[in-house]
């Protein structure tokens, strides 16, 4: 049996970021049972999808979209490259970088399985109500952008 938030010892249980974490990895848990029968885990499914958004990304924007270093994002593409969902072409510019296409099989799982994904959003939104989702959501934006301005300030400190 999984241990709940409430379970975990006093000063974890108190903890913003291990409360956000479990929640995440919760969710993600939820995704991928649903992802099951595509083949595909919730990581692949997010790369997969910003490729098909948005064709001829390269790899560092990608990382940067999906907040993933270049190493998980790397390992992440050649899975899907394996699994025969993207493939890669040479920059015009700079032959070093790949810009990064859907097949068409990719294309279609992104579109297939992006209802899976909106469904376990709803769920949990839903089980909020609309005005305490909207609150947490503007809450965690804005944790977010400070976080961002505080890493900023310390790695600028560092350089």
């Amino acid at each position: 049996m999984k241990e709940s938030l409430d379970d975990v010892k006093w000063e974890l249980n108190q903890s913003l970021g291990f409360a956000l974490g479990v929640a995440s990895r919760r969710m993600s848990q939820l995704f991928g049972q649903r992802l099951k029968e595509y083949g595909i885990s919730p990581e692949q499914w997010s790369v997969l999808h910003l490729i098909a958004g948005q064709e001829g990304l390269i790899q560092k924007e990608i990382a940067e979209r999906s907040c993933k270093d270049k190493p998980t994002v790397t390992r992440i593409l050649d899975v899907l490259e394996e699994k025969g969902l993207i493939s890669r072409k040479p920059g015009e510019q700079d032959r070093r970088s790949f810009r990064l296409y859907p097949t068409g099989k990719g294309r279609e799982l992104a579109q297939n399985t992006e209802p899976l994904e909106r469904g376990v959003n709803r769920e949990l939104a839903d089980s909020l109500g609309e005005e305490a989702y909207d609150a947490l959501l503007a809450r965690l934006k804005e944790i977010i952008r400070f976080a961002d301005a505080l890493l900023e300030k310390e790695q600028g400190v560092k350089e």
